[in-house]
């Protein structure tokens, strides 16, 4: 057998999944406020490629999408669920002899931090209902959230400390074993941890698609903070200077991108975890949160022109989402070719 590849995000997909939210969720105080952002994402995805939806009532959720979502391009599968994050209770798929391969991992409520008990089960059942095609693997051993780790599908593998690390995921496992076990399940060359860097009202312990995100041609997007009186100031700087003298596999350094960092946007006294750098990549489009904040949301825009050259890149209004501590990225998952068909 080939060496297992962990395909880029921006590598031929056969569809993404997402996760409705419902009253049994933590969404319940703004449930149609929330629904209606979802109905805009499976809009956009459905528009261009297959999308999967995992409900406890999918009835109720073909009620609230038929009539402006391309249902042809919609499977609905039945499933009892906790929350909404697929990012992070997905399968990650590895391409084996180009064959697809789900790796269950365990999710534990980002370090257990919030009830997971039925979406760390929603794999199994979508593999079971024959929603996901591909080998099913048992990966429960392994807490990982997909959100923790980017792939650039050439041997690099980057994620945090902050979060890998964390001592209520594998805290039984050292940083050089960790980094051992990443590299011998996907393949890898390098791991890059990124050390510094954080947002505020983020739940994950600094999940990597919050902060920087691979993208085609050694090229690194990165959230950048410009003002000295922001408390990111600080963390973001130093996670600038890192990202600096990172290097390919060939020795060569990325190139880099800055993201705007979005304007505070604060609820109840607590800031919420904006970031452009949350952003979804399909098949022809990249699909990235905006803040109705016109200024930085148009910039994050041209940012991610430079970085998918080629792909309409579409601003979706996430400020729904941050409201529960994610984005637009947080709350999907693509999968590889064959996976969704």
């Amino acid at each position: 057998m080939t060496q297992p590849l962990l395909p880029a995000e921006w590598a031929p997909q056969s569809g993404v999944q997402l996760t409705w939210p419902h009253a049994g969720t933590d969404w319940a105080y703004m449930l149609d406020e929330v629904q209606a952002c979802f109905l805009r994402i499976a809009r956009e995805i459905a528009a261009r490629q297959r999308l999967l939806i995992a409900a406890p009532d999918p009835d109720d959720v073909k009620r609230q999408i038929a009539d402006t979502v391309r249902m042809d391009n919609v499977r609905l599968v039945q499933c009892p669920t906790n929350d909404t994050w697929a990012r992070d209770h997905g399968a990650i798929t590895l391409l084996c002899d180009g064959q697809p391969r789900l790796l269950d991992f365990k999710f534990n409520g980002w370090g257990l931090k919030f009830a997971a008990d039925k979406d760390n089960l929603i794999t199994r059942r979508l593999v079971e209902a024959g929603a996901l095609h591909g080998a099913y693997e048992n990966r429960l051993g392994f807490v990982l959230e997909g959100g923790s780790i980017e792939s650039d599908g050439c041997g690099t593998l980057l994620t945090t400390s902050e979060c890998l690390l964390s001592p209520n995921r594998n805290g039984q496992m050292t940083q050089t074993e960790i980094d051992a076990y990443l590299r011998r399940t996907f393949g890898v060359r390098q791991v890059l941890w990124l050390d510094h860097g954080y947002l505020a009202g983020d739940d994950t312990d600094s999940h990597i698609d919050t902060l920087a995100r691979l993208c085609p041609q050694d090229t690194i997007a990165y959230v950048k903070c410009t003002d000295p009186q922001d408390e990111h100031y600080e963390a973001l700087g130093r996670m600038e200077a890192q990202l600096r003298t990172f290097r390919t596999p060939g020795g060569m350094p990325y190139r880099l991108l800055a993201l705007p960092m979005a304007d505070a946007v604060v609820e109840d006294g607590e800031r919420l975890p904006a970031t452009y750098a949350n952003f979804l990549v399909l098949n022809t489009a990249v699909l990235y949160p905006t803040y109705n904040q016109p200024d930085n949301d148009r910039r994050a825009a041209e940012v991610l022109a430079q970085a998918f050259p080629g792909r309409e890149v579409v601003g979706l209004d996430c400020r729904a989402l941050i409201r529960q501590h994610g984005s637009l990225h947080c709350v999907t998952m693509q999968y590889p070719e064959e996976v969704i068909v």
